[in-house]
């Protein structure tokens, strides 16, 4: 089986060897993400998913942006005017309900999107033509940042690449946290932080829809490929295993798990080998 394999071990290789790549490529990533928790079937064979269709679109939107931009500020503007403005990139109320909202290839094609998936359409079309952007992930709301900490310029894709002051950026953080904007908060996102969180807003969809685990199940799947996940997400699948019916294989990771944790936290470890026996009891 190739790399360019368009099967579900063929993109998962894919999106490994990617994460672990030097320097991971936020687009590729993205739209590995896609493909997979997308779930859709393969289109033509020369571009199953909409992969090297969609890199083409980004590189088509950067080269639409005019000659000879300076500045964050001149930056931020550009943007704003061509995927805000021309291309009608923006959100709302409603592309929170939507899986599409969080998979790279359809917000090209709907220009609507969760606000991670805008600020990625933003930071990708943006870097190819050579402006200093980066993500920044704020706290339940991500945006764009333009230009060193000295002359950072933020702007909001989901908004249509609004700019935000100082005070905006506080208003938000306060909106979702009840707490104050701290300068850490305002580091540029690194793009396996910022795919981790896209597929955290894949599950959190998909949470709320019991007839949807196996979109559940890719995302968490493709997040323990990421060198870098949370240790519970393990404990997760094997819940989640259980809930769909695969007892065997989900009691069989928790007592993994619980073997992991034993050592720290020894009443949770023995609370999980419970659960453990009695999803093993499920099947008898």
């Amino acid at each position: 089986m190739s790399d360019r394999d368009p099967g579900t071990a063929g993109l998962r290789r894919r999106f490994a060897d990617e994460a672990r790549a030097e320097r991971p490529d936020l687009a590729l990533l993205c739209l590995l993400v896609g493909a997979e928790a997308g779930g859709g079937e393969p289109g033509p064979a020369t571009d199953p998913y909409g992969i090297d269709a969609a890199q083409i679109e980004l590189d088509r939107l950067a080269g639409l942006l005019p000659y000879g931009v300076r500045g964050a500020r001149g930056w931020a503007s550009a943007l704003a005017e061509l995927l805000g403005g021309r291309c009608g990139f923006a959100g709302g109320a409603a592309d929170y309900q939507r899986l599409e909202s969080s998979l790279l290839q359809e917000v090209l094609r709907r220009r609507r999107g969760l606000p991670i998936l805008l600020a990625v359409v933003w930071t990708e079309v943006a870097r190819r033509a050579g402006a200093p952007v980066y993500g920044v992930a704020l706290p339940g709301h991500f945006v764009v940042g333009f230009g060193d900490p000295e002359e950072r310029v933020l702007a909001d894709p989901f908004a249509g690449g609004v700019p935000l002051s100082g005070e905006d950026a506080e208003l938000l953080v306060a909106g979702t946290t009840g707490g104050r904007l701290e300068a850490s908060m305002l580091a540029p996102a690194g793009p396996l932080e910022t795919v981790l969180r896209i597929l955290n807003n894949i599950r959190a969809w998909a949470s709320a829809r019991p007839e949807r685990t196996d979109v559940s199940l890719r995302a968490l799947e493709l997040s323990l490929l990421l060198p870098s996940h949370p240790a519970r997400l393990r404990y997760e699948r094997a819940q989640l295993l259980v809930q769909r019916g695969e007892f065997l294989r989900g009691a069989t990771e928790m007592e993994e798990y619980a073997d992991v944790v034993d050592g720290i936290e020894p009443t949770a470890a023995e609370a999980i080998r419970h659960r453990a026996r009695a999803a093993r009891a499920l099947l008898n």
